[in-house]
């Protein structure tokens, strides 16, 4: 049952951190802070890196929940292969946005990195998502009684 609302939740924050990294696309924040990973004023920001280390640390937050997902669906015995293949593919994919956001900065906002990024953002979303939907399935299907 907790791996539904950790799929759940895991939606959530991710969804939460694409509106964020929206925003900061299209206010022109994404170089307020030019270092990758920390900010030049280390691990807590100053006001003027605030929004893009708040960024970074739902983008942290939801690295965490997606290979959390991966795994409590690896182990759990009721879990089918479905939910298996996207869960792990969202943790290729979280990976990768996490790499192709340091690559972005160190970069200097190159524009097809910046699109890859989105794209890279939308199919991880895509994983996150029908993994939450296989999640609320498990606990839907009848167990077989063994008499």
């Amino acid at each position: 049952m907790a791996i539904q609302y950790l799929a759940l939740v895991t939606m959530i924050v991710l969804y939460s951190l694409m509106f964020i990294g929206g925003y900061i696309s299209a206010a022109g924040l994404g170089l307020t802070c030019p270092e990758w990973p920390l900010c030049p004023s280390g691990v807590l920001p100053s006001e003027e890196y605030f929004i893009e280390w708040t960024h970074r640390l739902v983008a942290a937050t939801t690295g965490t929940l997606v290979i959390a997902t991966m795994v409590a669906s690896i182990i759990n015995k009721n879990a089918d292969l479905k939910i298996k293949i996207t869960s792990s593919l969202a943790t290729v994919f979280v990976i990768t946005q996490i790499t192709l956001g340091a690559l972005v900065i160190d970069l200097k906002l190159h524009a097809v990195l910046v699109a890859v990024h989105l794209g890279v953002g939308i199919l991880l979303f895509a994983m996150v998502l029908l993994t939450t939907l296989f999640a609320f399935r498990i606990s839907r299907v009848p167990v077989e009684s063994r008499v």
